[in-house]
């Protein structure tokens, strides 16, 4: 299918979204269809932070800073 007629969003995944909690929430909230918030954020042994979100999944930056899941 031409780009010409994919939906911004569309064509967006996590691993594209900018390293921001607030970029992050946006894109949540666009897959989601209702708002998505942060509800904590933790810092794990190594210094990575950890943001839980309010549909129940966690989140964290990659070393590229690329958004991912965390179990």
């Amino acid at each position: 299918m031409s780009r010409a007629f994919v939906k911004e969003s569309e064509g967006e995944w996590l691993g594209d979204v900018a390293p921001e909690v607030a970029a992050l929430e946006r894109f949540l909230t666009r897959e989601e269809g209702e708002k998505i918030y942060e509800v904590r954020t933790e810092k794990e042994a190594s210094g990575r932070e950890v943001h839980e979100m309010s549909n129940g999944n966690r989140y964290a930056l990659d070393m590229d800073q690329r958004w991912q899941k965390v179990a």
